[in-house]
């Protein structure tokens, strides 16, 4: 079993809080945070933009190890995750999460690519976290 840590710290409260990301990695090491860069563009992250990051991530290796056991040693995979927060009630939902990829694998044809693409997004462990819609476009280069 593999266990992972982040850790987030906000001071003040709400909308003039401001906040600071962490992780074990230290690849983010108090990451700018808050309710102006989750809703107003200004620079930093936020927990949706990690989130697209981590589905975009694990599905594209998800595929290449997928690729890898069909017997398809080359190629280059890009991937684009787009999470999309909703207002819910008084509060905020992530209702989905739509995979974009762009596959350049000489070996493969496209229905094998499509059905490898969409048991990666089906197994990897952050589709599976999800509580939410997701779709896959797969565009073959």
């Amino acid at each position: 079993m593999i266990t992972r840590t982040a850790t987030a710290r906000y001071e003040g409260t709400g909308k003039t809080g401001k906040g600071w990301i962490s992780t074990q990695s230290g690849v983010l090491k108090d990451s700018r945070y808050g309710f102006n860069t989750r809703f107003e563009g200004e620079p930093g992250t936020n927990p949706e933009e990690l989130i697209a990051a981590a589905h975009a991530g694990c599905f594209t290796m998800a595929l290449s190890f997928a690729l890898a056991r069909g017997g398809h040693e080359q190629g280059e995979l890009q991937t684009e995750a787009r999470v999309k927060l909703e207002q819910d009630g008084a509060g905020f939902t992530i209702t989905r999460s739509d995979l974009k990829l762009r596959a350049s694998v000489p070996s493969i044809d496209e229905a094998e690519l499509r059905a490898l693409a969409e048991e990666a997004k089906a197994s990897c462990p952050v589709s599976k976290l999800l509580n939410a819609e997701m779709s896959l476009d797969v565009e073959v280069a």
